[in-house]
């Protein structure tokens, strides 16, 4: 069973960082490409960053390009969103994704909320 646990979420000030985890399990999490989404209130979710399996590329949205780096560690299946000089509009949950035998997989979110 695939299951996606993120942590990490909180409050922060304008210019802070957070550190967001994603613990996977339930498939050989080496293998797939790993995605972070957000969701800020009254918008749709959108995608943040993506890392692949095979030789960890990576690609960013262009309104984090810069601050937010994602990376991944195959021996503890874990994924991480390393998030710098953060902005308000950075304020949503953060959601880890896979996509397994073609059926996407949605973590519970983790709330970032970013004081001015």
């Amino acid at each position: 069973q695939v299951q996606l646990v993120e942590s990490g979420g909180g409050l922060v000030q304008a210019g802070g960082s957070l550190r967001l985890s994603c613990a996977a399990s339930g498939f050989t999490f080496s293998s797939y490409a790993m995605r972070w989404y957000r969701q800020a209130p009254g918008k749709e979710r959108e995608l943040v960053a993506g890392i692949s399996s095979a030789d960890g590329s990576t690609n960013y949205a262009d309104s984090v390009k810069g601050r937010f780096t994602i990376s991944r560690d195959n021996n503890k299946n874990t994924v991480y969103l390393q998030m710098n000089s953060l902005k308000p509009e950075d304020t949503a949950v953060y959601y880890c994704r896979v996509h397994v035998k073609g059926y996407g997989y949605w973590g519970q979110g983790t709330q970032v909320t970013v004081s001015s």
